[in-house]
C-alpha cells in the first residue's frame, strides 16, 4: 500500500534508503516499516546508501563539471562566451569581488602593492584571477562551499529528489569543514598559541582586574567561535527544511479536504496549487540566498581568524 503521509508529516524532507516514486515502480520499506513505491538503494559492506548521499555526489559532480568547463574557457584569456557560462562566471566573480576580497582584505601586505587587484577583472572583462591579491588564495574553498550548497539546494526543486541541506547531519559536516578551514588558516597566520591568544582583544587593562576581565572575555570569545560556526549549520538546515515543509503543508490541504469530503474542493485545490507555485518560486530564491549567506558568513569568520582583534 502507499505510504500514509499523515503518519509522518516530514517524510518528504527526510533522508531514506530509497528514492520514493509516485507510481508503482518497485517497492521499498521506510524507517517506520511502511511500504512505499520507490527504488531501494543498496547496502555496501554493511553500510546503507541513502538518498541524500546519492544527491550529494550528484551535487559534487555538477559543481566539478560546471567549473571544469568554465575554467577551461577562462584559461584561454578570451572573454567567456555563452549565456550558460556567463551565468556561472558572473556569480563566481560576484563572490570574489563583493564578498571575499572586501571581507578578507589585503592581510599584512601593503595595500599599494595590490591597488588594482579589486578591479582587475572588470578591466579585463573576464574571470582571470589577479595573482597578487591576498584574499584570492581562499577563493577555491569559498567558491566550493557556495556552489556545492547551491546545487544541493536546487536539487530539492526536482520532483522526487530532495535537498541534502535539509538534513542537519549534512549541514553540521559543512559547518565543521568551515570551522576546520578557518582554524587552520588562523593557526598558519598567528601560530597555534598565537591564534588562541588572539581570541581576546587588547583591553588596555592592567593588574588583577585586567587578567580577570581578559580571561572572561577570552572564554566568551572562544565559546562564541564554536557557536558562530554552529549557527551556520542550523541556519541552512532550518531555512531549507522549512521551505519544503511549507510546500508539503499547502499541498496537504488538498488531501485533507478530499478525506473530509467537504464541498470546498473547488476553492481548496486551486488555492493550494497557487500557494505551492508561489512558495516554490520563493524556495528557488532561498536556494541562492542561503548559499550566499553561508559563503558570506564563512568569509566573515575566516577574516576574523586572519586578523588580530
Amino acid at each position: 500500500m502507499l505510504f500514509a503521509a499523515g503518519q509522518d508529516h516530514f517524510h518528504h524532507v527526510r533522508d531514506f534508503p530509497f528514492f520514493e516514486l509516485p507510481m508503482r515502480l518497485g517497492t521499498a520499506i521506510d524507517s517506520h516499516g511502511h511500504t512505499v513505491y520507490g527504488i531501494p538503494l543498496p547496502e555496501i559492506a554493511g553500510f546503507q546508501i541513502t538518498k541524500f548521499m546519492v544527491l550529494q555526489v550528484i551535487a559534487g559532480l555538477l559543481t566539478f563539471l560546471v567549473f571544469k568547463g568554465l575554467a577551461k574557457r577562462v584559461s584561454t584569456g578570451e572573454p567567456t562566451k555563452g549565456r550558460f557560462w556567463n551565468f556561472w562566471e558572473s556569480i563566481a566573480l560576484y563572490i570574489r569581488d563583493e564578498v571575499v576580497r572586501p571581507t578578507v582584505g589585503d592581510g599584512h601586505h601593503d595595500h599599494d602593492d595590490h591597488g588594482d587587484g579589486d578591479h582587475g577583472a572588470a578591466e579585463h572583462g573576464h574571470g582571470e584571477v589577479q595573482a597578487g591579491h591576498y584574499a584570492d588564495q581562499f577563493l577555491p574553498f569559498i567558491w566550493t562551499c557556495f556552489f556545492y550548497i547551491l546545487f544541493c539546494n536546487l536539487l530539492g526543486a526536482v520532483p522526487m529528489l530532495g535537498s541534502p541541506t535539509g538534513s542537519l547531519s549534512v549541514t553540521v559536516v559543512l559547518a565543521v569543514a568551515v570551522f576546520g578551514f578557518n582554524l587552520l588558516q588562523g593557526i598558519k597566520q598567528f601560530g597555534f598559541f598565537g591564534f588562541w591568544k588572539n581570541q581576546c582583544p587588547d583591553l588596555g587593562l592592567e593588574g588583577f582586574m585586567g587578567v580577570a576581565i581578559g580571561a572572561g572575555v577570552w572564554c566568551i570569545e572562544v565559546v562564541g567561535l564554536f557557536i558562530k560556526h554552529g549557527v551556520l549549520a542550523i541556519r541552512l538546515f532550518a531555512n531549507i527544511m522549512g521551505g519544503h515543509t511549507v510546500v508539503g503543508v499547502i499541498l496537504g490541504f488538498i488531501v485533507a479536504d478530499g478525506v473530509a469530503g467537504t464541498m470546498l474542493q473547488g476553492l481548496v485545490i486551486p488555492a493550494s496549487i497557487g500557494g505551492q507555485i508561489f512558495i516554490g518560486l520563493l524556495e528557488l530564491f532561498v536556494s541562492f540566498l542561503q548559499a550566499y549567506v553561508f559563503a558570506y558568513l564563512s568569509t566573515i569568520f575566516l577574516s576574523a581568524s586572519l586578523h588580530a582583534h
